[in-house]
């Protein structure tokens, strides 16, 4: 109940400073300084009640352990030691100075001698303790004129920020609870900014429903391995740490090409208490250039929400890329969907690795090169499930999706199709997946077999005489037909109606013949209308 309440007061605090910034910028630009500052919050906070139990002095009182910090930092004796143990502790390693603390900035802000530049240097002091945090605050531009047209203003706007968050205490959450808070907050910039903000976000129905079939029967596996070649702010990954036995041997894989958004990632990973040595991230064009290129290039499990039908290179040269060269052909230079496909996957673990990706319906049936590929995977027995989502749960776009399963090493070739459009409550902007909906997924999908209007076990022979066209409708009826009424009924139903409308239309003429002009002229005028609307 305590780590409800937490969050709760989190979200209410981070919407008050979403407030504050609301009328100044859109909330694909806010989510930057909002989601930054609260991260710094949390580095800071954590530092200081490590040096007050480090000093055998711990507290739960912040401004009791900002005093500890600065009598240690500032004693000749113990600062060299200090410093070395702050920078080496695999919880910590990163050093703020004790005036540029956010308790202490925040201190300054409430005397009124707060500076941008003092935050801007805790930034820098972060990120220069090691490379884990290079470059982690650069897309927060504190200067900005968005925040105000003045240095006075711009101090104001993020002093405001600054004291709402105060009183929140971050160190002192589950690190779960935090990074879990820090999630519903991505997902809400997702939703009120729209297709810009919710390109980096998956819906956690989506994410659950995802993850949990690319871990059946290995929850309890030590040293799982996961990968997102598109992951966003990575919470697709952090999915894995909820449905693991063993959440902390996971190692987490995942490439970025959006630098804010990586930037996101690299926070969120951390505010989820993943270890550093177990965050393997990286910053880049996915299909532009393959990562990871040195081991381990193959991973148990692989999930991805790429951009649906991006434009990409498709290159001539990519034909001799190992990812595509199999293939002999490119997905289209303006529908990228195979691409990012075959890339994920080629990382895909031969003998057990299992991979979801979320794709827009077209590349089930598209032909051309599209066409030759799907079928090169099918000929293998590569393509393990598909499963048709409902449309409008996707923040950035109302189509309806599908999720594809591929396996590495079958020895079958038969396809699981599931028919799950139907599987949603409506919501006012949004549809949504309960737990009941996704359950009833995942129950078919671990069964495998026919479920009348829900779920079909193609062969491969059936799959060979639609000409390897996978569109869901041809494996799934869903076709409900309509009641046959008899005739008799029809008809007593137009005499009924045809009564009623007589009835009405008497009511009508009797109100209308009560109907007297004001003045002579004008009640002329109203007996000639109503003779020529009566006929």
């Amino acid at each position: 109940m305590e780590n409800q309440q937490t969050s709760q007061a989190l979200y209410q605090s981070l919407w008050n400073c979403a407030d504050i910034l609301r009328s100044k910028m859109d909330a694909n630009e806010y989510k930057s300084y909002l989601l930054g500052t609260i991260f710094y919050k949390y580095l800071s906070d954590k530092l200081l009640y490590f040096v007050a139990k480090t000093m055998e002095q711990e507290t739960d009182d912040l401004q009791e352990a900002q005093r500890i910090y600065e009598e240690t930092y500032t004693d000749e004796e113990m600062h060299g030691d200090l410093l070395e143990v702050l920078h080496d502790d695999p919880e910590i390693g990163y050093i703020i100075e004790p005036s540029l603390t956010f308790t202490a900035l925040v201190n300054q802000a409430n005397s009124g001698e707060f500076q941008l530049e003092f935050l801007a240097q805790g930034f820098r002091n972060i990120e220069q303790s090691n490379e884990t945090f290079e470059n982690l605050f650069e897309d927060i531009d504190l200067y900005s004129k968005k925040l105000g047209q003045t240095p006075q203003r711009q101090n104001a706007t993020i002093s405001s920020i600054m004291k709402e968050l105060s009183v929140l205490n971050l160190a002192g959450h589950n690190g779960d609870v935090l990074g879990d808070a820090y999630e519903y907050l991505i997902s809400q910039f997702a939703s009120d900014s729209g297709k810009k903000a919710g390109e980096f976000y998956t819906p956690q129905p989506v994410a659950k429903l995802m993850t949990k079939i690319v871990m059946q029967g290995r929850e309890n596996k030590k040293g799982f391995t996961i990968y997102d070649p598109t992951m966003g702010s990575g919470s697709l990954l952090l999915n894995a740490k909820k449905y693991s036995n063993e959440p902390g041997t996971i190692s987490y894989y995942g490439q970025e090409l959006n630098t804010s958004t990586y930037n996101l990632a690299r926070m969120n990973m951390i505010l989820h208490g993943v270890a550093v040595n177990h965050q393997i991230l990286n910053n880049a064009d996915t299909l532009d250039q393959d990562w990871p290129s040195e081991e381990p290039t193959d991973f148990d499990g692989v999930l991805m929400n790429p951009p649906y039908s991006a434009n990409w290179n498709a290159d001539k040269g990519f034909l001799q890329d190992q990812r595509f060269s199999q293939f002999g052909v490119l997905a289209p230079k303006s529908k990228a969907d195979f691409a990012f496909l075959l890339h994920g996957f080629y990382h895909l673990k031969h003998n057990g690795g299992l991979m979801a990706i979320v794709l827009p319906h077209g590349v089930l049936f598209r032909g051309a090169a599209e066409g030759k590929i799907r079928q090169a995977l099918l000929d293998e027995g590569s393509i393990y499930a598909v499963i048709g989502l409902p449309s409008n749960i996707f923040y950035n776009t109302s189509i309806p999706t599908t999720v594809i399963i591929l396996k590495k090493d079958r020895t079958e070739r038969d396809v699981l199709f599931i028919d799950a459009s139907g599987e949603f409550n409506k919501g006012k902007n949004q549809n949504s997946m309960t737990d009941e909906h996704i359950q009833k997924i995942l129950d078919a999908y671990a069964n495998r077999e026919n479920i009348s209007k829900f779920a079909h076990l193609a062969t491969f022979e059936e799959i060979k005489e639609n000409d390897y066209n996978l569109n869901i409708p041809r494996y799934v009826d869903t076709f409900e037909e309509e009641e046959v009424v008899p005739l008799t009924e029809i008809v007593k139903n137009m005499k009924s109606t045809r009564n009623e409308i007589e009835e009405k239309t008497n009511e009508l003429n009797s109100m209308l013949a009560e109907l007297v002009g004001t003045d002579d002229a004008s009640d002329k005028e109203l007996k000639s209308f109503l003779a020529d609307l009566l006929g």
